[in-house]
């Protein structure tokens, strides 16, 4: 099935809770957690103790992805304080197998995230490893960037590549996906589609949630 992931880095902090409670009741999947440290990235945005107050009061699993230096560092807070999905940048984890598995070993699925400008031939050898692969639509770091039109062609051919290794691999894609072309996204092969402003930015958002909720269930009916 398609899930809906909606990144709460477009969202309201003076009314948070109320935005995440109409995410769920709108039918999202997923809540996704962009960890930034100003490092990696150049964003600074928040950590364990925000996503460990989500977690008590939202039913839906959350999804950490680690924009951070030294990850490794890090990921136990997240996992401890309920990440259920872990993300991590080939591009600065030089230990990729040995990050992997300490996730895996804390009980939370372990992911791999790619940036745009990356080949995808690095992800090669940990898609025997991971639950998860991140491919990113927009340069990491802030939310609201406009969809590369190239993702679409390295989507498919992600695809291609996990498929020949392991289907049950899930491929999420995260940057730029609004209504306008969510769907096209959904059928270019992702499974989980992370949505920013396209999602906090309307009005009413547990409506919005439940229009792009049912604009990805309908590609699985083409």
């Amino acid at each position: 099935m398609k899930l809906l992931a909606p990144s709460i880095l477009s969202a309201d902090f003076w009314i948070l809770g109320e935005q995440i409670k109409a995410c769920v009741e709108g039918g999202a999947d997923i809540i996704h957690f962009d960890v930034m440290d100003g490092h990696f990235v150049p964003n600074i945005t928040f950590g364990p103790v925000l996503l460990e107050s989500i977690k008590k009061h939202c039913p839906l699993p959350l999804d950490a992805h680690l924009m951070i230096e030294n990850p490794d560092r890090y990921i136990p807070d997240f996992i401890k304080a309920g990440a259920d999905m872990v993300s991590v940048h080939v591009e600065n984890t030089p230990h990729l197998h040995r990050t992997l598995e300490l996730i895996k070993n804390m009980g939370a699925k372990a992911g791999v995230v790619i940036n745009p400008g990356t080949p995808l031939s690095l992800l090669e050898e940990a898609l025997h490893y991971v639950d998860f692969v991140l491919l990113m639509s927009v340069n990491p770091g802030f939310g609201g960037q406009k969809f590369i039109q190239r993702s679409l062609q390295r989507l498919k051919k992600l695809r291609a590549m996990v498929d020949a290794v392991n289907p049950s691999i899930l491929i999420e894609i995260d940057g730029g996906i609004k209504e306008d072309n969510i769907l096209e996204v959904a059928r270019a092969g992702a499974d989980i589609m992370v949505v920013g402003s396209g999602l906090f930015g309307a009005q009413d958002v547990k409506a919005q949630t439940t229009k792009l909720k049912n604009l990805i269930l309908s590609s699985e009916a083409l």
